[in-house]
């Protein structure tokens, strides 16, 4: 029932379960006191019994007391009636010489276990002062002490006194081992706490591989090792390939899966003293102790990359994705951790630009190529503020009447020296660093001016064409840019012809048809250039609003050579007429190819036989000669 009574909920705040032991333990003492009082009033006479039946009233005031959940009062009432009565006893009797006196000790443990600071020190200084009191009264006599004869019931007195502090001593005792106990264990938990911030500062949460922080710590105690037992120490950085659609396709919870995947994976075919660590996103980072022979890297490397290449099964969705591996080697290519990361990243970016997929080493040609990639980039963007960019034209020509009937505008980048930079070098970089809408606006708009001054000279019918990149899509603004062109030249939007490539129209088909569909609505024409080198897929010719197909020029090239290409051009026209598209033929270098162009009914070409692309001026006098308007001065 006292133990009913007094438990604490476990729902309960520190404060309240404090508050119900207390109120357990002073219930505890008052019922074993009150067994021992009666014990000895059973034996007691005269005012011996007296004082106990006062004690006993007491504890059985304190017992209602508690049972109100008033810990504090009834402590007080408790421990007073029993200094008290103890007080009243050894008084009465024997004095200091007085067993009674032995029960003080008793009653300031049960202080020390229930009550207060307060509490237990007046109880203190009121033992101490009565003992006093009675030395004082019994040395002068005041007192006359009447030491009782030893009986049985003085044997019940010693035993309840001793079996009451003896019990106190063992509650504060098993308290304190308590207290002891749970100090070890709240230790013990702050220690575990102290390891899991400690694992999760080092550790990545998704994978539970190191992380870049462990990672450099784990650099460098195996550097030390290496350099201990004279071996080489190896950085592999792995990056992954087309995972950025996963996450976009089926979210970031699939992707979260596939790395975790991934992890596992790597990990099956890491050497024992390797480290594998998560580097951040897609990337992870392999620290390997290795010998001289690079042999065994490139193997590592490949398991790691065919690990990479393991299809993935996720949310029930079959995924395949692939990985790039660069490898950088201390000491042959540094020993600062963060210049191998640089390093052994640059390498991994190598492997992409040679196709994905696959491994490269770290080499001086690599950091030769990023000097001069930037030293390009801030060539072109002084060229576009001086304007070194110029347009080059190569005319596009009916073969049933021989005529030019437009012409392509393609970018050129001439020197100083009279030599070009080929646009193979600069278009991707512009591409990439975002330079390509500058220069793309700049294409659009020098193009649309070169074919209105056409159009002035007489040439009423003639277009030009300029080819888009799928950057330019980006940014949403250009229908603001070639509107803008078309008003500046005071051109007609039918003289202008778009080329799109397959790549861009597959790879950005919603945003991209957005904007198309808003140029097409201002009476432009589109190419789909390079056909037959990409998907080829049909639906977007149609989606597309495409006007005209452009035959690649690596099918015209050999056309007259070989027979195994005639076929597929032929099929590529057939399909053309059958959609309503005009067929023009790139790259036609002689008489024969032209010829048999014609004859399997392809309808418009351009190359070398007629011209390679050629400044304005020069393109110009390829044109018939017409009249200039008089007084109209067009260069």
């Amino acid at each position: 029932m006292l133990e009913k009574l007094a438990e604490p909920a476990e729902t309960a705040n520190p404060l309240q379960q404090l508050d119900g032991f207390r109120l357990k333990r002073l219930l505890q003492i008052i019922a074993v006191s009150f067994v021992g009082l009666v014990l000895a009033m059973a034996v007691a006479s005269g005012t011996t019994k007296f004082w106990l039946l006062g004690g006993c009233l007491a504890l059985a005031l304190a017992g209602v007391v508690a049972c109100y959940h008033k810990t504090l009062l009834a402590a007080y009432i408790l421990l007073w009636s029993l200094a008290l009565m103890l007080s009243g006893l050894a008084y009465s009797n024997g004095g200091l010489h007085d067993i009674a006196i032995f029960g003080f000790p008793c009653v300031l443990v049960y202080a020390a276990i229930l009550g207060s600071n307060g509490l237990f020190l007046s109880l203190l200084l009121y033992c101490l002062g009565f003992c006093g009191v009675l030395a004082f009264l019994s040395m002068q006599g005041l007192l006359v002490q009447q030491i009782p004869a030893v009986g049985w019931n003085t044997v019940v007195y010693v035993a309840v006194i001793l079996l009451v502090t003896g019990f106190s001593v063992f509650l504060l005792t098993k308290d304190l081992r308590r207290l002891l106990h749970s100090l070890q264990r709240e230790n013990e938990r702050v220690r575990q706490s102290q390891l899991e911030i400690e694992r999760l500062a080092h550790h990545d949460r998704l994978t539970t591989l190191p992380n870049r922080i462990l990672a450099e710590l784990s650099y460098q105690q195996l550097l030390k090792q290496c350099r201990e037992q004279q071996q080489r120490l190896a950085v592999l950085f792995l990056d992954l390939d087309n995972f950025k659609p996963v996450n976009d396709s089926l979210g970031h919870s699939a992707g979260d899966l596939v790395l975790q995947q991934l992890a596992q994976r790597l990990l099956s075919v890491m050497p024992k003293d390797a480290v594998l660590s998560r580097f951040g996103g897609d990337e992870f980072l392999v620290l390997v102790p290795s010998d001289s022979d690079d042999g065994k890297l490139a193997l590592l490397a490949k398991a790691m990359i065919n690990q990479t290449c393991s299809p993935f099964y996720v949310m029930q969705t079959h995924i395949e994705i692939s990985g790039s591996v660069g490898i950088a080697v201390v000491p042959r290519d540094g020993v600062e951790f963060n210049m191998l990361c640089k390093k052994a990243d640059l390498a991994m970016y190598k492997a992409k630009d040679d196709g994905r997929n696959t491994w490269r080493f770290y080499d001086e040609e690599i950091d030769k190529a990023n000097i001069d990639k930037f030293n390009l980039l801030q060539g072109i963007r002084q060229a576009l503020k001086e304007q070194q960019f110029q347009l080059y034209y190569q005319p596009k020509v009916d073969l049933t009447t021989g005529q030019i009937v437009g012409a392509e505008a393609l970018v050129r980048w001439p020197q100083a020296d009279g030599s070009m930079i080929s646009p193979m070098q600069f278009i991707p970089l512009c591409e990439e660093s975002g330079l390509i809408l500058e220069l793309g606006a700049f294409v659009i708009h020098e193009a649309c001016q070169a074919c209105r001054r056409w159009q002035r000279l007489g040439y009423a019918d003639i277009s030009v064409a300029v080819n888009l990149s799928f950057v330019q899509f980006r940014d949403n603004s250009l229908e603001g840019l070639v509107r803008q062109a078309l008003k500046d030249a005071e051109l007609s939007p039918s003289a202008l012809e778009l080329e799109l490539t397959e790549s861009l129209l597959i790879g950005e088909g919603d945003h991209v048809q957005q904007q198309l569909d808003a140029l097409s609505s201002l009476g432009l024409t589109f190419a789909i250039d390079d056909f037959g080198t990409g998907y080829s897929n049909l639906g977007y010719l149609r989606r597309f609003n495409a006007t005209t197909l452009k035959i690649d020029k690596s099918f015209i090239s050999s056309l007259y050579l070989s027979s195994r290409d005639e076929p597929l051009v032929r099929a590529i026209i057939q399909l053309a007429k059958s959609l309503g598209l005009i067929t023009v033929a790139e790259g036609v270098e002689d008489a024969q190819t032209m010829q048999l162009l014609k004859d399997i009914g392809c309808e418009q070409a351009q190359g070398y036989f007629w011209s390679a692309p050629v400044p304005e001026q020069k393109f110009v006098m390829l044109l018939p000669l017409k009249q200039q308007a008089p007084g109209e001065d067009l260069y």
